[in-house]
């Protein structure tokens, strides 16, 4: 018999903010449907759970977007919070709340957070310089800054580090150096920032880390920022900049990463206002009840190591485990606009059903951080085989012999109780798998029992004993049960499949509750059976991608951008196509097979990996612009291609004596070419 939680647990529950400047995309969807879904399953195993998220609607690339369109920046955010509220509630994604971070309570909290943090010691200040637009009158940062790589001389690089090269320098050190906002040139500035004393959490940082709060993987990571040392956080920005002013400092404002976690605090402030529900017992230190943050791997450093270090600063709890997921591919690459792949929720919603893909989502999603791929063909035949042929199919091929037969009653008893007890029994392991977030192990269980239903069905024959007189108790036996052991798996499917479940409990005339033991439904009236899924047709996900294609202009590689390419160790290929060259020209260049027997991260390199390609009779290093695309772990043992005759190279980081050869898509997708099966290290390709 399934057994349900004795103790009754206080849960909140939050995923990261979405930015106030843009439309959802499916990106964005693995992690609310990832939360949703946990939320769903907390509630129906009968827990106090409440779910909070919010806009995050401060920073400069509001307040630039917003004077672009010629609207204030609260009407620009106030405009993309409907559009969000929209999409989100289509998903049938379930917020308890969902606010702003440009709202009241957030301000009061977070001026009471910096109060606190400044009286405890931890904000120090001191003056920097930076990179300021004498046009725009605006300090900029890194990112609005464009000019030449001062190592390469590869044109249009932003102001932190060059995207050609890999080298990384300060915005001062680029050649031409531009404001990206006015075309004018930067000046240097002296202003005074303000710091949150991060290093001086070292300690507690790395205790709280390895306490179970993240996975082992992401403390990992988190080990290389603290092992390295911590520095000391800029958590202001000088005015003009659309956010909250810190107190008692005029022209100086919080930096966006500041107030955006606090962000989860106000929005469930603002539900606590609304409701009457204690804020403080769920954020005072050593309260009983918990705390989950849901974000995705980019931002881990931002939610596991300064936000814990305010909140433990500040006298507030930190949270029971921060859930990290991956990001999410489709067939098997980055989201393209050019393929169409880079799909809009609305796009989506505007071909399919949003089912679909909280079904195939939750099929393929894991406590781990590893990236989720969306594969269109699996997509459509996995939810058409489990959904529409399995589970579906249970009800629709047995309820007409109970509403027919039997006016709708169902039988007095379950004619085989060890197949009732099976299902009943997965229950357990089901529930255990939802909590820890696996929910594609939950899933395979639950289509365990759906094949078992099925294989009942088709072994009893309803349908031939049906036509036999005097047999009509047992159809009705057999029937009863598949109707029993359809409600079993849309209880277990209910966090998924919310709105199907809906329909299902109409038909069944049934709540469908998970927070009490399951009985089977006896001598209770069912309704009649309506359709409730429709097979995902194909032209309907083309049409989707064919909505979502969009074709960029070409772009010409003049002899700056080829020089900036040839730097990185890869050849990028970049239409249209560049002039033609003679027989004699391309003979000069030397393609040989190489494996890659070593690759491995280099230190302060944000774009190159550092390999050792063996071409048969010698071993080469080369730098290669490729980290983006590739694990240093899944190169080793790979076949590539390279320029074997390219004149050495002196970079930063050493000398390349080569170069791979790579395509990249129009997202900056980078894909090394491999040669076909059976060529060697060494041998010319000709």
């Amino acid at each position: 018999m399934s057994s349900i939680p004795a103790s009754h647990r206080e849960i909140l529950v939050t995923s990261a903010l979405p930015y106030a400047n843009g439309s959802i995309h499916l990106g964005h969807l693995v992690e609310y449907l990832q939360t949703d879904i946990w939320v769903r399953f907390q509630k129906a195993r009968g827990h106090e759970c409440y779910y909070v998220c919010a806009d995050d609607a401060h920073g400069t690339a509001i307040m630039l977007k917003a004077e672009e369109l010629g609207i204030s920046p609260e009407q620009l955010i106030e405009t993309v919070k409907a559009e969000h509220e929209k999409d989100f509630a289509a998903f049938l994604i379930e917020f308890d709340n969902y606010h702003s971070t440009h709202a009241e309570e957030n301000r009061v909290l977070a001026e009471e957070i910096y109060r606190r943090l400044k009286a405890n010691g931890h904000i120090a200040t001191r003056k920097i310089t930076q990179a300021y637009d004498p046009e725009k009158n605006l300090f900029l940062a890194d990112r609005y800054i464009k000019g030449t790589c001062p190592r390469c001389k590869a044109e249009d690089q932003y102001g932190d580090n060059c995207e050609a090269c890999g080298a990384t320098y300060s915005p001062t050190d680029l050649l031409d150096a531009k404001s990206a906002i006015s075309g004018a040139t930067p000046v240097a500035k002296e202003s005074t920032h303000y710091f949150f004393k991060l290093p001086e959490f070292s300690d507690f940082l790395k205790e709280w880390t390895r306490a179970g709060h993240v996975s082992n993987e992401i403390a990992n990571k988190l080990s290389e920022w603290l092992d390295a040392g911590l520095k000391e956080w800029d958590i202001s920005r000088d005015a003009p900049y659309f956010g909250f002013e810190i107190p008692d400092a005029p022209s100086k404002y919080f930096y966006v990463w500041l107030d955006a976690p606090i962000g989860y605090m106000a929005s469930f402030k603002n539900l606590c206002d609304r409701e009457g529900i204690d804020f403080d017992r769920f954020w005072a230190k050593d309260v009983s009840t918990e705390l989950y943050h849901f974000i995705g791997k980019d931002i881990v450093n931002f939610h596991a190591l300064f936000w814990p270090a305010i909140l433990q600063s500040t006298g507030f709890r930190t949270p029971n485990e921060v859930c990290v997921h991956g990001f999410l591919t489709v067939n098997g690459k980055k989201m393209s606009k050019s393929r169409g792949t880079f799909i809009n929720a609305r796009t989506y919603l505007d071909h399919l059903d949003p089912e679909y893909l909280r079904y195939y989502f939750a099929a393929k999603l894991s406590a781990g951080v590893e990236d989720l791929d969306l594969n269109l063909d699996d997509f459509i035949q996995r939810v058409n085989s489990d959904l529409v042929g399995k589970v579906v199919n249970i009800a629709s091929r047995c309820a007409r012999f109970v509403t027919n037969g039997n006016d709708g009653v169902l039988a007095p008893g379950v004619t085989n109780p060890e197949l009732w007890q099976q299902a009943v029994d997965a229950g357990e392991t089901i529930a255990a798998h939802y909590e820890a977030r696996n929910f594609g192990k939950a899933i395979r269980e639950i289509m365990a029992i759906a094949d078992a239903a099925n294989e009942y069905i088709a072994a009893q024959e309803p349908w031939k004993v049906a036509k036999q007189e005097g047999r009509e108790a047992e159809v009705q036996d057999i029937c009863s049960l598949a109707i029993n052991l359809f409600r079993v798996l849309m209880i277990y499917l209910k966090p998924v499949l919310p709105a199907m479940a809906e329909q299902a409990q109409e038909f069944l005339n049934d709540d469908l509750r998970w927070d009490i033991n399951i009985e089977p439904l006896t001598e209770h009236r069912i309704n009649v059976f309506k359709p409730m899924v429709k097979r995902v047709e194909k032209d309907k996900v083309e049409a989707m991608v064919e909505a979502s294609r969009e074709e960029l202009p070409p772009v010409a590689m003049v002899d700056g951008e080829q020089q900036a390419a040839a730097s990185t160790g890869s050849v990028v290929s970049i239409e249209p196509l560049a002039s033609e060259i003679t027989f004699d020209d391309f003979i000069k260049v030397d393609l040989r097979v190489a494996r890659i027997v070593a690759a491995s991260h280099i230190e302060g390199a944000g774009k190159l990996l550092q390999l050792t390609l063996d071409i048969g009779s010698e071993t080469r290093n080369v730098f290669s612009g490729i980290k983006s695309a590739y694990k240093p772990e899944d190169l080793e043992g790979r076949l590539t291609v390279m320029v074997a005759n390219l004149a050495p190279r002196k970079m930063r980081f050493g000398i390349s004596e080569g170069m791979v050869l790579a395509a990249a898509d129009d997202d900056q997708g980078i894909y090394l070419l491999e040669p076909d099966s059976g060529a060697q290290p060494g041998q010319r390709i000709t």
